[in-house]
């Protein structure tokens, strides 16, 4: 089994009893993760998966995790499929990618660390929130009047064809 089929196995198999101490150890280790990485955003972190596991003293499936939910937010993403701890990675942030997407997220942990402020500047991180609440916004399309031609292109009058009850 590939780490990512571990990591998938671990979320896919929390129960009530287990979700608390699980999200507490990796919501932890992904604090820690992203303020290290914060602290020097434009470090490009290299090595193999059990090393960086190893040196922030974080279970490698953890680290999996941790992978899996930054990789979107990278550079150059990464193939987990056949991920193990021996696998080369390359961690090379988008900061503005990366706090959209604790946005989406709702990782109010992650996007209120304060090394955002010194990184992208409270302008940026306002125009940013601004972008992410727009693209939640739903607009509702051109009502089509009952004696329009439907749009389906039949030719004939909207409450006659699609209209209809």
């Amino acid at each position: 089994m590939t780490l990512y089929e571990e990591w998938k196995d671990l979320i896919g198999n929390q129960t009530e009893e287990t979700f608390q101490e699980f999200w507490e150890e990796y919501s932890g280790a992904e604090t820690k993760l992203y303020s290290a990485i914060l602290d020097d955003p434009t470090k490009k972190i290299t090595g193999t998966l059990g090393e960086l596991a190893k040196e922030h003293e974080i279970r490698p499936v953890i680290y999996m995790g941790f992978l899996d939910g930054i990789n979107d937010s990278l550079k150059k993403g990464n193939d987990f499929e056949h991920f193990d701890e021996n696998s080369q990675v390359e961690i090379e942030i988008e900061p503005e990618t990366l706090f959209y997407n604790m946005l989406a997220a709702d990782a109010e942990y992650l996007y209120g660390l304060p090394q955002w402020e010194d990184i992208l500047g409270i302008d940026k991180m306002k125009e940013i929130v601004k972008a992410y609440k727009k693209s939640k916004t739903v607009v509702k399309g051109k009502k089509i009047g009952r004696n329009e031609p439907c749009p389906c292109g039949s030719g004939k009058k909207y409450k006659h064809c699609c209209g209809r009850n």
